[in-house]
């Protein structure tokens, strides 16, 4: 196991059972994307009981929701393990969000309410924005941009569609916020959803589509570099 030191969130102890099981879920993914718990890394399940105070059921249940994601797999007799990161899962997942987001722009640019929509007006409000009054904070950055694409998708008018981009979203969250680590990324996410979110309101389907899929490219082609170059850190500093 990595020894580099975890930031634990502490467990409600008065909280119900799927409450418990939630909240280790939730430490144990944020351990995944911090690089705490690096790729190769192996545990057990009565490590996790002892680092969070918890009791054994929550964390089995965490687990197994973390295996059934692709994070992690059990070892026979020897605990769990965290797995590689599969790109060509998470480039399946992109290509399904680059479908869903490309027709709910096409349905909204066909929508003659699309310009008073108050979702949309949500997010001329967050993004057409000056310069000077944009976040820098990557965290915030990074939930704003996944509240952009779902509103669009939202906005489209399938609930459908809908449900099925935000679990895509769920699903690559653990790579997509490392895109807002450097300030230019920041810069071209605002640059960018301007440039989108007007072509919708514009109706120009055609530009809509195009500016989605470079946009969701270039995060895609960031993200990969960037998981990768941050598990070879985590792995030179177990190493020294």
């Amino acid at each position: 196991m990595s020894n580099t030191p975890a930031t634990v969130h502490p467990i409600d102890p008065v909280s119900s059972q799927p409450s418990r099981a939630e909240e280790v879920y939730a430490q144990l993914k944020r351990d995944i994307a911090d690089f705490r718990l690096v790729p190769g890394d192996r545990f057990s399940e009565h490590d996790i009981c002892n680092r969070l105070a918890v009791s054994r059921t929550p964390v089995r249940q965490a687990l197994f929701r973390l295996q059934q994601e692709g994070l992690v797999e059990v070892m026979f007799r020897s605990g769990w393990r965290v797995l590689p990161f599969d790109f060509d899962r998470f480039d399946q997942l992109y290509d399904l969000r680059m479908v869903l987001e490309t027709a709910a722009a096409q349905r909204l640019c066909q929508q003659a309410s699309a310009e008073s929509s108050p979702l949309l007006e949500a997010l001329k409000e967050r993004w057409l924005v000056p310069a000077g009054e944009r976040s820098s904070d990557a965290a915030q950055v990074a939930a704003w941009d996944e509240a952009f694409h779902e509103t669009l998708v939202q906005a489209a008018g399938n609930p459908e569609m809908a449900r099925v981009h935000h679990e895509v979203t769920e699903r690559i969250r653990i790579i997509r916020r490392l895109d807002f680590l450097k300030q230019m990324r920041i810069d071209a996410t605002y640059d960018e959803h301007a440039k989108i979110l007007r072509a919708v309101l514009a109706r120009k389907a055609d530009r809509a589509e195009l500016l989605l899929r470079s946009h969701i490219q270039s995060s895609q082609v960031e993200v990969r570099k960037i998981t990768l170059h941050q598990v070879f850190l985590a792995r030179q500093a177990v190493g020294g």
